[in-house]
């Protein structure tokens, strides 16, 4: 008998089993440590974890509420700053990191500002960028976990906060990114997706259990196809809901987002 799960549970387990033993993540607060946590907890011990306030290498206890939470330094390596962070990135260190916004479009630019065609006066302000630019500049592969609607997958974000393949291929290098960086995948209550190879068009990689393609067609507003023959998402086992549930957010912050 499979077990029982809900979709943010779902979307953690994904993120979590891309995250390899030994790499390097910058994330923040909600899922995308949940991802992290788990992932230490199951077949990456060594994945160092770092915070864009200045914690590395922390072995969490429990879900932290902040990105200057003190948990984030945890039996940690090193206490450092933005700064020195941002730095590991530009010099070419951070192996993923999480990243998200209102919208998303199929080159995997990213639109956390404003919503609306005037920036002056948009219909929604958004926080804008943080260190969501710089993140996605400098780091080698760039995750995003996010709910599968119209209103976030655009044929053109409103506004350009962070590069993903900007207008298709070369455009990252022309606009003096570095090579081999870039969108790598994007998990959603729906599906997981990546990008084509030549086209840096997003993709559908696999569909969650119970999901079809038409689905994810209808709730994205772009057309997105297949790659190759789609298989079907691994649904969580029972260890890892359990360690997510009693060990990584046993107060369920997160997972409880049904």
């Amino acid at each position: 008998m499979s077990a029982t799960y809900n979709p943010m549970e779902l979307m953690i387990c994904c993120a979590a089993r891309l995250l390899e033993n030994g790499r390097t993540v910058a994330v923040g607060t909600g899922a995308p440590c949940a991802a992290a946590m788990l992932a230490q907890r199951t077949h990456a011990p060594d994945l160092v974890v770092f915070f864009e306030s200045g914690g590395v290498g922390p072995q969490l206890p429990t879900m932290p509420i902040s990105v200057g939470d003190s948990r984030t330094f945890y039996r940690g390596i090193m206490a450092t700053s933005m700064a020195d962070v941002m730095e590991t990135c530009q010099r070419g260190m951070m192996d993923y990191t999480f990243l998200g916004g209102a919208q998303i479009d199929a080159f995997g630019n990213l639109n956390s500002t404003m919503i609306g065609k005037d920036y002056k006066k948009p219909k929604i302000r958004l926080p804008g960028s943080g260190g969501a630019n710089d993140l996605a500049s400098f780091c080698w592969r760039i995750l995003v976990l996010t709910n599968h609607d119209k209103r976030r997958f655009v044929e053109k974000v409103d506004f350009l906060t962070t590069p993903g393949y900007l207008t298709g291929p070369g455009a990252r290098e022309a606009a003096g990114l570095a090579p081999g960086t870039g969108p790598y995948r994007v998990i959603t209550d729906l599906a997981i997706m990546g990008y084509h190879d030549q086209t840096k068009r997003m993709e559908v990689l696999s569909l969650h259990p119970g999901v079809t393609m038409e689905q994810v067609q209808s709730n994205t507003g772009f057309a997105i196809t297949a790659h190759g023959q789609l298989a079907t998402t691994l649904a969580p086992t029972e260890s890892e809901l359990r360690i997510l549930r009693e060990e990584v957010d046993p107060h369920r912050y997160i997972i409880g987002r049904a």
